[in-house]
């Protein structure tokens, strides 16, 4: 009460007081809530700090266990040459060089094995990615490069593997064709059967080559045979170049006559160097039994348009009343 009664009396004596009574207690407070911030915020500086150094100990610490676990855990590099080999397919130079090249510039790459099941494809596609497999090999001398054989490693697929160190494949595998060839279909007495007339019209003399429904000309054929020879001596030097003295009587011509062999017939011939699976190769003969799988897959939508595209025919197809006996794939 006398508090009251004497900051009353203050009051009735200076009726201004009370305003500097207040502002007081407002400074007093706006202090205090001043301080108080500050210890805060030096607070949350140094937790701050003390995360980041933390981070920092830490990113250190994982970087040394990751070279440690490099030298532990190296892998073995897989890459697909899977089907056809074509610029528009899973097997082409595009996507397997690009699988070629990831495999490579991994730090943790031990090896790099080509695990081949393809009948063949485009002669360009193939020797696009023997010289790329020929570079990588220059590039990086440390890293050997080993073509596996699944069920077939034909044509093409073996122009791709010739460029590697060796070629592993099973007893039951099919191994060689080296060959070119170029293949059609000729109509003219089916078209003179029916009284059909074949009106052909070019530019040049030869532009009309290989057309199915006219006469097969012995200078066309002179010429396509000419090139189909050059295109199989770059196949055949490609293929003695890669596989040197391992090949068994060069100068027999049934190598590369365009015949193919069992893995077991391959061996003698040179062809192929040892029996071995993907996992074999990577345990016993790069030492590095985890296989991490560069292949480069095709984007879900490529994959969805060729579906949907394939789909679109095959009711085509069935609503036609074509579809006895055929068959899209």
């Amino acid at each position: 009460m006398s508090d009251l009664n004497s900051n009353s009396s203050r009051h009735q004596a200076d009726p201004t007081q009370w305003e500097r009574d207040l502002l007081h207690e407002m400074l007093m407070a706006s202090v205090a809530e001043k301080r108080r911030t500050r210890r805060w915020g030096i607070f949350f500086k140094f937790l701050t700090f003390g995360y980041l150094f933390l981070l920092l100990g830490l990113f250190f610490w994982s970087d040394e266990l990751a070279i440690s676990d490099a030298a532990i855990k190296e892998h073995t590099a897989l890459v697909e040459v899977d089907g056809l080999i074509s610029s528009e397919t899973k097997a082409s130079a595009d996507k397997v060089i690009t699988g070629l090249r990831n495999a490579f510039e991994d730090k943790k790459t031990k090896g790099v094995i080509l695990r081949m099941n393809t009948p063949g494809g485009s002669p360009v596609q193939s020797r696009y990615i023997n010289r790329e497999i020929v570079r990588l090999k220059e590039k990086y001398p440390d890293i050997p490069v080993y073509a596996v054989v699944m069920d077939i490693c034909a044509s093409g697929g073996y122009y791709i593997a010739a460029a590697a160190d060796k070629i592993y494949a099973d007893e039951g595998s099919v191994v060689g064709s080296i060959g070119v060839l170029i293949n059609g279909f000729g109509f003219v007495d089916g078209m003179e059967k029916l009284g059909i007339e074949r009106r052909l019209m070019t530019a040049g003399e030869n532009k009309g080559i290989l057309d199915p429904f006219s006469p097969l000309r012995e200078n066309d054929k002179t010429y396509i045979q000419g090139l189909l020879g050059e295109l199989h001596q770059q196949f055949i030097d490609t293929v003695k170049e890669g596989r040197g003295d391992r090949l068994q009587d060069t100068e027999n011509s049934e190598i590369f006559s365009g015949l193919f062999w069992s893995g077991e017939e391959a061996k003698r011939l040179g062809l192929i160097d040892d029996f071995g699976s993907s996992s074999y190769v990577a345990r016993e003969i790069i030492g590095a039994e985890e296989i991490v799988d560069f292949s480069v897959e095709e984007e879900f939508w490529d994959r969805f348009a060729k579906r949907l595209g394939t789909g679109a025919a095959n009711v085509l197809v069935r609503f036609s009343g074509l579809g006895n006996g055929l068959q899209i794939q």
